[in-house]
């Protein structure tokens, strides 16, 4: 769906302003650096960021666990309390298969986590160029996972699914 140029000249301003004054707590913008998650980011795109809890499917910026300032962006799958599993190229999460819209990777190697209550599961909608996430760094606490991705403002202004 294309956004109208007034959405798109919104949503601009707003992001320029939070860059510029920091005017509004809790949104943020960034700008995507690789290829992890494509198609629905590609490395130019241009998004902004919400503060809240995340859900799963939803896209979040988070700060490498190990890495201070290196910032990675990749989709929640995994969510506190539940048993996640990668077998036979598929996630399943408590022993059911998860549904993968957003992506048509089978997604390797095997691997189980227990998550804890303040835990959660990253994976990069690419599996095959996805580096750093949970299949390398493990579980990633959930308060470090509350920069949701809200919309892609540049180049062609869109929510994200």
């Amino acid at each position: 769906m294309r956004w109208p140029r007034t959405f798109a000249t919104l949503v601009a301003a707003a992001a320029g302003g939070v860059a510029a004054r920091r005017a509004y707590r809790g949104l943020a913008r960034f700008e995507i650096s690789e290829a992890s998650m494509v198609p629905v980011l590609r490395p130019g795109d241009r998004i902004l960021t919400w503060e809240r809890e995340p859900s799963r499917s939803d896209i979040v910026v988070f700060e490498h666990p190990s890495r201070p300032d290196f910032w990675m962006v990749k989709r929640v799958i995994g969510l506190p309390g539940e048993h996640v599993e990668i077998t036979d190229g598929r996630v399943l999460t408590d022993g059911a298969p998860l549904d993968e819209p957003w992506t048509t990777d089978p997604t390797g190697p095997d691997a189980s986590w227990d998550l804890d209550p303040n835990e959660a599961i990253v994976l990069g909608d690419a599996r095959s160029l996805s580096a750093g996430d949970s299949r390398q760094i493990g579980p990633v606490p959930i308060e470090n996972l509350r920069r949701v991705v809200v919309a892609r403002y540049w180049p062609d202004p869109r929510m994200i699914p």
